[in-house]
């Protein structure tokens, strides 16, 4: 933006418009910059297409983001934004279009590449969002979100070897995510890596001694190598936690099994 001090405090009004949810006057303020701030007119453009997406108004909102493209084609922001409009209305292929093209303007751009991944992921392409993250991670090898999106692609895909080291990359950035030991623990178990599955759900349980699923998943794999006392205690544990009642009688039953087969050892 221009750095005329006139300027300047019109800028600050339409942003402070912005931050504070009146998008009315948020459009109008932009609108005035527009007659005065034309070197910046695709940034502006930009932000009246943010006011109305937020106003609910799709198609005066596409109408400026596009506009904003056609003046500058490399404002990766806009991309970003249209294409969100176009996911959030499950018009995925006009999301993977835009998308596309920005990609094609800003080759080394891994936020564009990452969010088409997603919408590859979304529209169940597997391949193609595999294709994208790893572009994503050749620009930022230490992007986990990259690491972690690809760990799911693959875990759908039942390529549980590749999921397990993806997740495992995760975990480097990220040791104290109680979720992410969960999917490791998942995966492994898919792997047939018992184990290993183990270890994992009981370090989601380090972090987070509220996680319930992971208290399941330790009854039925310690009872599936006969591990008696192990297993019921999972499983009493796993009862306390906020679940259906409906969840909470099945384990119930679960739980006077083992008893019985401790009982008759």
């Amino acid at each position: 933006m221009s750095n005329n001090t006139e300027m300047t405090e019109e800028v600050k009004t339409a942003v402070e418009f912005m931050k504070s949810g009146k998008f009315e006057e948020a459009i109008e303020a932009f609108k005035d910059l527009l007659e005065t701030h034309e070197e910046n007119r695709a940034e502006i453009l930009n932000n009246i297409g943010v006011a109305y997406a937020n106003l609910g108004k799709n198609e005066e909102a596409e109408e400026n983001f596009v506009n904003s493209l056609k003046i500058n084609p490399t404002f990766a922001q806009t991309y970003i934004n249209l294409a969100d409009l176009y996911y959030k209305r499950q018009e995925l292929e006009l999301a993977i279009d835009i998308l596309s093209t920005g990609e094609s303007y800003l080759p080394n751009d891994a936020v564009i590449s990452h969010y088409l991944a997603r919408v590859y992921m979304e529209d169940s392409r597997l391949d193609l969002a595999i294709d994208e993250l790893d572009k994503v991670l050749e620009l930022q090898p230490e992007n986990y979100d990259a690491y972690y999106d690809l760990a799911k692609v693959y875990f759908d895909m039942g390529d549980w070897s590749s999921a397990i080291a993806n997740f495992e990359s995760v975990v480097e950035y990220k040791p104290n995510n109680s979720l992410i030991y969960y999917y490791l623990g998942q995966s492994y178990e898919a792997n047939d890596e018992i184990d290993k599955a183990i270890s994992n759900y009981l370090k989601t349980l380090t972090i987070n001694d509220k996680f319930h699923p992971a208290y399941k998943k330790l009854g039925i794999l310690f009872l599936a190598r006969k591990d008696y006392e192990d297993a019921l205690e999972y499983f009493n544990e796993y009862i306390e936690h906020d679940i259906p009642q409906e969840e909470i009688d099945n384990t119930k039953k679960i739980i006077a099994k083992v008893e019985a087969m401790i009982n008759e050892k």
